[in-house]
């Protein structure tokens, strides 16, 4: 018989709350509050930017020691999203990458070092590989973190990516379930909504996630998106999706998205989405990335996230609206999971650093004649303002594709005519003294007029000039485009690499 959670001692239920909750934190060191909850039975945490350090490994043996259970989460997921390299840039391929270039060995290969990284961190869980199909190229918070719009290539490559990643040790987090390739709108800024047929959803943007239960993922985190054929709530909070993922199999663990995403924070709170998110059926639950906020963001951001998660649940299991059962039930599978990684990785080493570099220089494409190597680079960096997900604007990338020179950053979309005329005589001035080539940099050409309007400026003084597209592949442009498909410094150094001859 299930006790009456009632009749349970406040503690009991506030060490039930903690083996759901994954919340993120401030600092490069262990804060006291946080040690306090981790030796309550709190089931880990996840890194972001502002926790690294070069003492990251002593950071996570301080979680461990204080839990030894404890699941640290990373979002590594190579290319234009990293934490583990977040200051200078990644050097793994991303799936954009991997998907252009199609060989599942190279895909698997970079998932193992990947998980090679996550280890030597310190870390137990990578969050990823991103299951999503991007069939829609608006796609604010996808797009080059896909394998692609196809739905039997971002299958093999996120099944060949789990393999990579968990026969190294580390658990896969696929995302995002139900597939979050087919929205134009941010789930970090709104909630976005998916009326097409739900057959044809299926078959499409749900696929990839049964062969990534098929490959063994050990955990999927799931999207703020509304699919309204499958119900009004977001699937993070949806019974009927949650219970699509036990229907094909899954047992392992549900991770749900942020709830301090806006999808969730701005419509039932991040209290309230942590309750609902496990009465639907969610076992871990991400609270989010306390440094979102910006400059609104309070000093004891990350607590206050994590106690309205907290608070919220033991209030919800004392009052009868959370099953306690439901929750034990989450609990266990988050602990089995700890156990499981534990017992995987007394027996599996940690492998030998790879140098991917050479699967990044094959997944490059060039549209045009590039012309001879240039003697250097000169950058106009017309890239997009970076997000909560993408650091699109990265200063690595124009770092590494200049070798250190000029640049300008510029943007296209609310630049008038003056101001594009005065970059780029600047920049020709400024190739014309250093000897070197002007270099247009770009991500979203596919979509976005303004950038290929202001690739049209250029191209029209300076028809020398070149493109380098750290987006997506999109239509021909008056100007050779040599497509990176990453914002990484890997992806920018080897296109300088194509351009000039030297990588470093």
């Amino acid at each position: 018989m299930t006790p009456d959670p009632r009749a349970l001692p406040a503690d009991e239920l506030a060490r039930l709350a903690n083996g759901v909750l994954w919340p993120g934190f401030l600092g490069t060191e262990l804060p006291e509050w946080l040690a306090a909850e981790l030796r309550d039975g709190l089931a880990g945490v996840v890194y972001f930017a502002q926790n690294l350090s070069p003492r990251l490994d002593a950071l996570s043996a301080a979680i461990h020691e204080a839990n030894p259970r404890a699941l640290i989460g990373v979002d590594e997921e190579g290319g234009s999203v990293t934490r583990l390299e977040a200051r200078t840039g990644s050097t793994v391929p991303g799936a954009a990458q991997l998907g252009a270039l199609d060989d599942p060995a190279a895909t698997r290969e970079t998932g193992a070092e990947l998980a090679r990284r996550v280890r030597a961190a310190g870390a137990d869980v990578l969050i990823g590989p991103v299951a999503d199909v991007n069939t829609d190229p608006r796609n604010p918070v996808i797009g080059v973190r896909s394998f692609g719009a196809q739905t039997d290539l971002v299958s093999r490559h996120a099944a060949a990516e789990i393999e990579g990643l968990q026969g190294a040790g580390v658990a896969a987090c696929v995302k995002h379930f139900p597939g979050h390739g087919d929205t134009a709108l941010d789930s970090h800024h709104d909630l976005p909504r998916i009326t097409g047929d739900p057959e044809e959803f299926d078959r499409v943007h749900v696929a990839p996630f049964r062969a990534a239960i098929a490959a063994g993922a050990r955990s999927v985190m799931t999207a703020h998106i509304v699919v309204p054929a499958w119900g009004e709530a977001p699937a993070t909070l949806n019974p009927r999706v949650l219970g699509m993922l036990r229907a094909e199999g899954f047992d392992g663990v549900i991770v749900t998205d942020a709830l301090d995403m806006a999808a969730i924070r701005e419509s039932v709170g991040i209290g309230g989405g942590a309750v609902r998110a496990l009465a639907a059926g969610a076992d871990l639950l991400c609270i989010g990335n306390p440094t979102n906020p910006g400059d609104a963001a309070a000093a004891d951001q990350d607590q206050r996230d994590f106690r309205a998660a907290k608070h919220a649940i033991v209030q919800a299991l004392a009052d009868g609206t959370l099953s306690l059962e439901r929750v034990t039930e989450a609990a266990a599978r988050v602990a089995r999971l700890a156990d499981e990684l534990a017992a995987e990785r007394a027996r599996t080493p940690v492998a030998a650093p790879v140098d991917l570099s050479d699967v990044v220089r094959r997944s490059l494409t060039v549209r045009g004649a590039l012309g001879t190597p240039a003697t250097g680079l000169v950058a106009l960096d017309a890239r997009r303002r970076a997000t909560l997900a993408v650091d699109s604007a990265a200063p690595y990338v124009v770092d590494a594709l200049t070798g250190g020179g000029w640049s300008r950053r510029i943007d296209a979309e609310r630049a008038g005519d003056a101001e594009i005329a005065d970059a780029v005589a600047g920049a020709r001035s400024a190739a014309a003294e250093r000897g070197a080539r002007v270099a247009v940099l770009v991500d979203r050409i596919d979509t976005d007029d303004a950038q290929r309007g202001f690739v049209d400026a250029v191209a029209a003084a300076d028809p020398d000039a070149v493109v380098v597209n750290v987006g997506l592949p999109g239509p021909d442009l008056a100007l050779p485009v040599l497509d990176v498909r990453a914002s990484s410094r890997i992806g920018a150094e080897l296109a300088r690499e194509a351009l000039v001859g030297d990588a470093r």
